[in-house]
């Protein structure tokens, strides 16, 4: 790697025309020098194309897609960067996110990827609760509970290339969750940076604010499980309540401070049966 190691920031989008101005602003707010900003979109018709047109440093295509992971896997055939990240087109890097992933990867030269924390907010970007994670452990992901946000996800170009895809034509919403366990299996190295780089946002206009996504998402998850390993029923149920135990051991350990009240309390005002979001593969009509 070199001194200054480079970053491809990969955004998939359809329709976001809301939206992705703060995104791509959020990225050129970085004043990092070794970036390349990477726009995929599916074929919008909302007035998406006309913001992208307003940036000439952008790389971009538009053309319909295979879904949000088939976008993602174009973005990243793209990429040039020594590290890509999947950046959502409705999600904002926070100040500094850059140069203190790219300080990490220097002062750690072995790490394959690294991921950091996030803060919840939502359609007026008020926040809505942070979530502070301590270390990248396998089996929690496994038995106990998808806790890393791929938007803070930061991956060695090499190991996607020696991976593989996202597996966009098995997984419409667990694509992501899938390469996290993928990560871990092939003996991957993912550190973790303690600090907040990602302003996830919940909003009526969001797929991760949908409770029919929601619905798929872990339909999706029992099933990659089980391919991963987790043997389900009553044994999966008390792996799973040992492994988010050990979890908030770890977040005590490591940070001081456990979860008293479980995220997905904190988000349930937010969700929405329905949300407005559209997809030009039908997922909206799950």
């Amino acid at each position: 790697m070199s001194d200054h190691p480079t970053i491809s920031v990969v955004t998939p989008c359809f329709n976001s025309a809301t939206t992705i101005r703060k995104t791509i602003e959020s990225v050129r707010r970085q004043g990092f020098a070794a970036l390349e900003h990477i726009v995929i979109d599916g074929g919008s018709t909302d007035g998406t194309l006309e913001v992208l047109r307003s940036y000439s440093h952008l790389q971009w295509i538009s053309e319909k897609d295979e879904g949000h992971y088939h976008a993602m896997n174009k973005g990243l055939a793209r990429a040039s960067g020594e590290f890509v990240v999947i950046l959502n087109a409705d999600d904002c890097f926070r100040e500094g996110t850059l140069r203190v992933v790219a300080r990490a990867f220097k002062d750690h030269p072995t790490w394959d990827a690294l991921f950091g924390d996030v803060i919840f907010v939502d359609e007026q970007e008020r926040e809505i609760y942070r979530r502070a994670e301590a270390l990248y452990d396998y089996r929690v992901l496994l038995y106990g509970v998808d806790y890393i946000c791929h938007q803070t996800l930061f991956v060695s170009r090499a190991v996607h290339e020696r991976l593989g895809d996202y597996r966009h034509k098995e997984f419409l919403n667990s694509a992501d969750y899938e390469f996290k366990l993928r990560l871990g299996r092939a003996g991957c190295r993912v550190g973790h940076v303690p600090q907040y780089l990602v302003d996830y946002r919940y909003h009526t206009q969001g797929q991760s604010a949908d409770l029919r996504v929601t619905r798929n998402m872990i339909r999706e998850a029992v099933l990659i499980k089980r391919e991963y390993g987790n043997p389900g029923g009553w044994l999966g149920r008390c792996l799973k309540v040992c492994y988010k135990a050990k979890r908030q051991a770890q977040k005590l350990l490591y940070r001081g401070r456990c979860d008293l009240i479980p995220g997905t309390w904190k988000l349930k005002p937010h969700m929405r049966e329905r949300t407005d979001f559209s997809s030009n593969i039908g997922l909206d009509k799950l």
